[in-house]
């Protein structure tokens, strides 16, 4: 059987999803063929936008940027972790990737499919599941180094806040009337999987807003080898950047 190239990856569009507070995308043109001879695009986005991957630097100012981490990090052999299924916000614990992570090796690439990336474009893809932190222990401690996730998140995304600024800023208002100390931890936004993940020894990286990967667990229920590739802008002293995730099913 040929292998077979699967785009893992989203358009990147102007207004196109974000994680929310971070800079919008907008795509304009800067040159035009009727007024300069050419056609050439101007681009404005975050490194986190769209199908993108994290390094290290993303949660701590200590660890290594995106250009510190060796290409081996970005590609290698995929195994795909089956998590359909789960309720919005369900946790994904250290037992469900157990099956998966049996099957891991040396530079194995381990993707979870949550089968989240059907609600792109909703508030509903806010609510998708997340990682325990002994989730992302476990995958460390099974050697693997580098995690995506058809999801915009490996750990909980807090909720839309509300589409009226009057509303938001009566919001902001009532916030600052009270000390934030007293506000429970579980309230308080966490990485708790990043800082697990992208703290392996070695730098860890994470893929995040994959794109649907039924295709590629087919492939392994069937026997056949999925290889993925992450490679990312070579920004220089990023936390992270966009990439073009594909894979190869064999």
């Amino acid at each position: 059987m040929a292998a077979t190239l699967v785009d893992l990856t989203h358009q990147v569009t102007t207004a196109m999803p974000v994680y929310p507070g971070d800079p919008a995308v907008v795509l304009a043109p800067a040159l035009t063929t009727a007024t300069a001879g050419v056609n050439v695009l101007a681009l404005h986005l975050g490194s986190q936008s769209g199908t993108h991957v994290d390094a290290p630097y993303h949660v701590d100012v200590t660890w290594p940027t995106l250009d510190g981490l060796p290409l081996e990090r970005f590609a290698g052999p995929a195994v795909v972790a089956d998590l359909r299924g789960l309720e919005p916000r369900a946790v994904v614990t250290a037992e469900a990737l157990a099956p998966a992570l049996e099957r891991c090796g040396e530079g194995s690439v381990l993707l979870l499919a949550t089968g989240w990336a059907r609600h792109w474009g909703t508030d509903t893809y806010l609510a998708h599941p997340s990682l325990a932190p002994e989730a992302a222990e476990a995958i460390v401690a099974a050697g693997v180094r580098t995690v995506g996730v058809d999801a915009l998140s490996v750990d909980p995304t807090p909720p839309p806040g509300p589409d009226d600024p009057a509303v938001a800023a009566l919001l902001a208002d009532l916030t600052d009337e009270h000390d934030e100390r007293d506000r429970p931890a579980s309230e308080e936004p966490t990485l708790a999987a990043h800082r697990v993940l992208l703290g392996a020894p070695g730098g860890g990286v994470i893929a995040e807003n994959l794109t649907d990967l039924r295709l590629l667990l087919e492939a392994q229920e069937a026997g056949r080898p999925v290889e993925v590739s992450l490679f990312p802008l070579r920004l220089v002293a990023a936390d992270g950047a966009p990439v073009r995730a594909v894979a190869r099913l064999g």
